[in-house]
Order: structure tokens, then sequence, then C-alpha cells
């Protein structure tokens, strides 16, 4: 088998056994999200690097719908200020970014959900304990172990693997997927 088809296989396989195992979890959380969106709360996402773009991808697929009969709702990235970010980072310290933020403008009605593909980023496990204490609902999605931020999370989606690539592809399908099932939970017809 070539390594590109050994690569193709290993992530859908990975993907496959990760959604078996966590079904249920995410249609429960699907409907825990609903309810505070429902109820005028907002979305707050968050990660670093590779994670922080798929944190923005999050944010635009909630408030800009790809498909024209699906609402849209009111989700922001945070980190997205530089001037806001490294004035937190040079006076302060760069692990309460997320969390400074949150305490500024979050409400117990919100929801944060951070990506960290090691679970163990201090900025994003500040955040969510600064969630936690606002009395969000707080959502992770992690790699590996899950490290740290499991602890912070109602609802933490570890993917069992030790691959930067594969963990952050089952993430993106996660992201569609948790998507996809909140529209279905607020009564929506199930269309992809």
């Amino acid at each position: 088998m070539s390594p590109i088809l050994r690569k193709a296989r290993e992530s859908a396989e990975l993907v496959t056994r990760f959604f078996e195992a966590h079904e249920a979890e995410i249609g429960r959380c699907a409907c825990a999200l609903a309810d505070r969106l429902e109820r005028g709360g907002r979305l707050f996402t968050m990660g670093n690097g590779g994670s922080s773009c798929d944190a923005d991808h999050v944010a635009v697929e909630f408030m800009h719908p790809i498909l024209e009969k699906r609402r849209a709702f009111p989700a922001f990235a945070l980190g997205r200020s530089v001037a806001l970010t490294t004035a937190i980072g040079n006076d302060g310290d760069f692990s309460q970014i997320y969390a400074d933020e949150l305490a500024m403008i979050a409400r117990r009605t919100d929801t944060a959900l951070a990506l960290s593909t090691s679970g163990a980023s201090a900025n994003v496990n500040r955040a969510l304990r600064k969630a936690r204490e606002i009395g969000m609902l707080t959502i992770g999605f992690a790699g590996r172990d899950g490290g740290s931020m499991v602890e912070y999370c109602d609802f933490a989606f570890v993917v069992p693997s030790w691959s930067l690539h594969r963990i952050q592809e089952a993430h993106v399908v996660l992201l569609h997927v948790l998507w996809d099932q909140l529209h279905v939970a607020l009564g929506e017809d199930d269309v992809i």
C-alpha cells in the first residue's frame, strides 16, 4: 500500500472509531449547545496554531451557515485582536489571553469551545476554568490522552492519537457533525 493510501486509511479508521465511541455524547453535547444558543447564548472558540485556525472555522460555520436553510448563531473566535493579545501577553501572561477576554465579555448563557491537540495548552485550559467560574457550557476537542483539558469540560472529546494531523482531521469532522446535529436538535431537517 502506498504511503498516501495508508495515511488516508489511518485517518478514516481513526475518525470512524472516534465517532463510534462518542456518538451518544456528541448528541447530548449538540442538545446542550442548542439549548444555550436558543436562549440567546453565544459561542466563543479558541485554540493555538492549527487549532486556532479550526477555532476560526467553527465560528464561521455558526455565523455563516453554508446551507441557506440553516440558522446562523453568534460565534466568535477569541484572540483575533493582535493588539489585545500582545497587550495581555506583554503586561501579564500569555496564558491569560483567552481567560481575560472571557472575563470581560462572556455571560452564563454562553458556551466556550476549546481546541487543543494535546489538551495541555495553558491559555486554553485557563480560559475553560474561567468559563466554568462564569457558568458557561464548556466543550473541549483534544487529542492524545486529553491532558488536563478534560477536567474543565462539560463535554470533552478526546481523539486517541499522538499524530497531530490525525487529531486535527478528526476535530474538523467533529466540528461539522456537531454543527449539523445542533440544527437537527433544533428541529431542522437532517439534510447533510
